[in-house]
């Protein structure tokens, strides 16, 4: 089976046009999957069924996933195999039909601004490691963008005298976002006291880079993140993405409109940007449970 998959990954770079971190997301759900259909005996598309489909699942579910990753790997699944079938390589697509595993719908977790102000205050030192982590935190911020938007930015991507940034985002679309002066200062500040110290004259063309003077990795934000936070006294779970929860939240919060909040976070569908709306609506009737008198 694993040149179909071979194929298929093929299918999504020329034709879908897929960035390397989707493409690897497909390849991890299917490699699990053809492992599975291997121990199962299978070699050969057309002996799939949707039991077989269904019997994956549940051994996701055995393995503690919950309902909404098993939902994205079914999602793999349904593709993978509509590809077989319209490429004339299988009969029939066994997973189309095969029910999506029900979750809650969870809403987004978000910092208050005045947890994002100790966030953001945490690299108050003048090290390049300050300066470099300052300018990271208030670019995700200020643009809500995703972690692997952050570190892939180059400094080909700054429009610093404009105020704002460009970003190649899911399916290589490109989107424009303002920057803010905070944030504008921030990197500016780390281009003219920090980078150097990182790389000297070389550091290739990315933005922001690792002691080595290679390009920050998305794990080495995650982990900066994290110490950064602690640091700040800020003891919920957060992860680069709820920065981007944040600003889009705040935004909300503050009466921006919803397609210009779209168009910032690269959405292609506005009903993912919706969201945050009911983010919007349940912290308003939490204050108003709170500090109403007959809340």
């Amino acid at each position: 089976m694993d040149q179909y998959l071979d194929l298929f990954l093929n299918f999504l770079v020329v034709e879908k046009g897929l960035s390397n971190n989707t493409l690897d997301a497909y390849g991890r759900d299917l490699a699990g999957y053809l492992e599975f259909l291997s121990r199962s005996g299978v070699a050969c598309p057309d002996h799939i069924g949707p039991s077989l489909v269904v019997a994956f699942l549940a051994v996701l579910k055995e393995r503690g996933l919950s309902p909404r990753s098993r939902a994205r790997k079914l999602v793999s699944l349904r593709m993978f195999h509509r590809f077989l079938l319209t490429e004339g390589l299988a009969a029939t697509n066994p997973a189309a039909l095969v029910e999506a595993p029900k979750s809650l719908n969870k809403l987004p977790q978000t910092l208050s601004p005045s947890e994002v102000e100790r966030l953001l205050g945490a690299p108050g030192g003048a090290t390049c490691y300050d300066l470099r982590d300052r300018a990271m935190l208030e670019i995700l911020y200020a643009t809500g963008l995703r972690v692997s938007e952050l570190v892939g930015l180059t400094l080909q991507d700054l429009q610093l005298d404009a105020g704002y940034l460009t970003t190649m985002g899911k399916r290589s679309k490109q989107r424009v976002v303002p920057l803010g002066d905070t944030a504008r200062d921030a990197v500016l500040d780390y281009l003219q006291h920090g980078r150097y110290e990182f790389c000297g004259e070389g550091g290739g063309g990315f933005l922001f880079l690792n002691r080595s003077g290679n390009g920050l990795t998305r794990q080495g934000f995650w982990k900066m993140m994290k110490r950064r936070a602690l640091e700040a006294g800020i003891l919920k779970n957060i992860t680069p993405h709820t920065l981007r929860h944040s600003f889009a939240t705040h935004l909300l919060d503050n009466g921006a409109d919803l397609r210009a909040v779209q168009a910032m976070l690269g959405h292609a569908d506005i009903s993912t940007t919706q969201i945050y709306t009911h983010v919007s609506r349940e912290r308003l009737k939490n204050i108003h449970q709170q500090h109403h008198p007959r809340g």
